[in-house]
């Protein structure tokens, strides 16, 4: 049977057999309304990024709400002996960062979206520089992909994955046991953008409107005020 939004039985069986009993060890729960991610049809889940260690985290929140999720990744790892074969049949796209490549990567993740499947997308790109550990202003991506394939962003925001491994770090901090804290958003509401011409201004304003809704899900868990504007790094 064709199971075009998700790996083959063999890859998803070995990735859940690892994945799950170390999510389960390294971390405590405190999931928060993961009844909002749509359990069919194509979907962009956009969250903040604090950690090399939250992608697998995540991993097990989403396949636990009923999504395989599509993880965008460097293009090195695909060059890795096993690793490479691995991350291939696990279904990741890979993103060649600042190349005239990159671009590939939206249209295989657009792919994705069209065969029903749960792209998990870092619209910051990498672990936020935001000294407070805020969402940073985001790059387009996530944005041009939701609004040329019209699939809806779930936002999702986590704490936490930071207090196992700090960004920067080799070695994790395991004890004592961490909680990974989640939370969904209801979709983003991009609709005023309809009709509009996909160009930069758009882009900016609706990546905006992605990594508010995002930090609003963050101020939750962490129960602080966010930050006024985000944090953007070309500016400092």
């Amino acid at each position: 049977m064709s199971r075009p939004a998700r790996p083959s039985r063999f890859w998803e069986t070995l990735a859940v057999v690892v994945v799950k009993p170390l999510s389960w060890l390294l971390v405590k729960r405190d999931w928060r309304r993961g009844e909002r991610i749509p359990r069919t049809g194509g979907v962009i889940i956009a969250t903040n990024h604090l950690s090399w260690t939250d992608p697998v985290l995540l991993s097990h929140f989403l396949y636990n709400n009923g999504r395989w999720p599509v993880i965008l990744a460097k293009a090195a790892l695909f060059k890795v002996p096993f690793l490479g074969k691995a991350v291939t049949g696990l279904l990741a796209v890979p993103v060649d960062r600042g190349s005239a490549e990159a671009a590939k990567s939206l249209h295989l993740s657009a792919q994705r979206l069209k065969d029903g499947g749960a792209i998990l997308f870092y619209p910051e790109g990498t672990c936020t520089r935001d000294p407070d550990l805020w969402p940073m202003v985001g790059k387009t991506g996530a944005a041009r992909l939701a609004l040329e394939s019209g699939a809806p962003v779930i936002p999702v925001a986590h704490w936490g994955a930071h207090e196992l491994l700090p960004y920067g770090e080799k070695k994790p901090r395991l004890f004592p046991r961490k909680t990974f804290h989640v939370a969904v958003g209801p979709p983003v509401d991009l609709s005023k953008y309809a009709g509009r011409p996909i160009q930069a201004d758009v882009l900016r304003e609706a990546t905006a409107d992605i990594t508010a809704a995002i930090t609003q899900q963050l101020a939750e868990l962490r129960g602080e005020k966010a930050p006024e504007t985000p944090y953007d790094p070309t500016r400092r």
